[in-house]
């Protein structure tokens, strides 16, 4: 209640010369309310139609992070890819009860299912992963024991056994097939995906609903001048959401990744919890962006002002960057300075900002001012000029 008193004082003083009632004010408060939620109700269920594509673009970055990690632990002139040595890693385990059932079949199995650059590979994976059920001494031994005719498979697992690949990629947990815990799980997962989703896309509505209520009475030019408002405070939220699906959130994925890997720990991660916390962790960084949608619409209303910013600027730094280390989920200053660096330029913006709202208001302020005094001096002298001078008067008489 006293949140909602003081946003309805903030209202008042907005526009001054309709003060309303208290219950007038919840009144505007249930239709902004009403709005917003039969905008989200449609948007989320136009984005539930494209669930498929929605579910490929919040799992891009986890298995971006899984393809660079290992494909970062193959050797590097040969060019393999990771599906290259997945591929490798299936062909080997059935290869090998094939051959011990019967050599001829093995063969011809070889010649219909793989190519030369794959058998090589294959054959490689084979030497490598026997090698590694060896002493660690005797490994590389093991290997330059094969016989020449197998030379290029024998060079090939001496990289691998340098570079140290996974041999088993699904026992280091496989963030591309990530698993539900419940029956219902996926169907609630697709149905808060498509919530997020809504809310990115009908953004500009929610945000025109919200300023709507905040600082109602707008005049027609100043409800004109409000679209283009609208349209740089969307742009600002989808330059903070994609900054953070592009290079944020990657960056915090292989943190964790590497961090848990260091532990000794499995990153068996759930589809629910990665979901959960990428949507989040997206949102965080495309509501921080509005920063400047906030901060001109209190200098709009009187609340702020440029000589109260740019004394309390060292402040406001301080206080963006203690939100930042509370908001992002990581330790290190990399993420916490990808959020913080970005708000304190846009801080910075907002001073500059203020500075022209308050000289453009200013220069109104002196222009009517002036025709105010020029209507004054002008219905002075009509008064005057209307007033009869006795002295000229035809019909006075003493």
């Amino acid at each position: 209640m006293f949140f909602l008193n003081k946003i309805f004082k903030l209202r008042d003083k907005a526009n001054p010369e309709e003060e309303k009632p208290f219950l007038d004010h919840l009144e505007d408060l249930r239709i902004m309310v009403t709005r917003v939620v039969l905008t989200l109700l449609i948007s989320t269920l136009a984005c539930f139609f494209y669930k498929d594509e929605l579910m490929s673009v919040i799992r891009r970055p986890v298995e971006q992070v899984w393809v660079e990690r290992h494909e970062a632990t193959l050797p590097e002139k040969e060019a393999i890819s990771l599906d290259d040595w997945e591929n490798a890693l299936t062909f080997a385990e059935v290869s090998a009860p094939l051959g011990q059932y019967d050599s001829g079949l093995a063969d011809r199995w070889w010649e219909r299912a793989t190519d030369k650059r794959t058998r090589r590979l294959t054959e490689a994976a084979i030497l490598y992963r026997a090698s590694l059920k060896l002493p660690e001494d005797t490994r590389e031994d093991f290997i330059s024991s094969i016989s020449d005719d197998k030379s290029e498979a024998r060079e090939l697992a001496l990289k691998l056994l340098v570079s140290k690949p996974a041999d088993n990629l699904n026992a280091e947990g496989n963030l591309r097939l990530m698993s539900s815990l419940k029956p219902t799980e996926t169907f609630m997962l697709t149905m808060k995906l498509a919530f997020f989703a809504g809310i990115i896309v009908s953004f500009p509505f929610l945000l025109y609903f919200l300023l709507q209520f905040i600082v109602p009475g707008l005049k027609e030019k100043e409800r004109k001048a409000l679209w283009p408002a609208l349209t740089i405070g969307f742009g600002l939220f989808l330059g903070g959401v994609f900054f953070a699906y592009f290079f944020v959130l990657p960056n915090v994925l292989t943190f964790f990744y590497e961090w848990g890997k260091s532990m000794g720990i499995s990153n068996d991660w759930r589809i629910g919890y990665y979901i959960s916390f990428a949507t989040t962790f997206v949102l965080i960084f495309g509501l921080a962006f509005e920063l400047p949608v906030v901060v001109m619409t209190l200098v709009k209303i009187g609340l702020l002002s440029h000589s109260m910013m740019r004394e309390t600027r060292s402040y406001a730094i301080l206080a963006i960057f203690v939100i930042a280390a509370l908001i992002t989920p990581t330790p290190d200053m990399m993420t916490l300075s990808l959020l913080a660096v970005p708000m304190v330029i846009l801080y910075e913006i907002c001073i500059w900002l203020s500075y022209f709202h308050e000289k453009k208001v200013k220069r109104l302020e002196e222009e009517e001012e002036k025709d105010r005094m020029a209507r004054l001096l002008s219905s002075s002298n009509n008064d005057s000029d209307l007033d009869p001078d006795p002295d000229h008067d035809p019909y006075h008489h003493d």
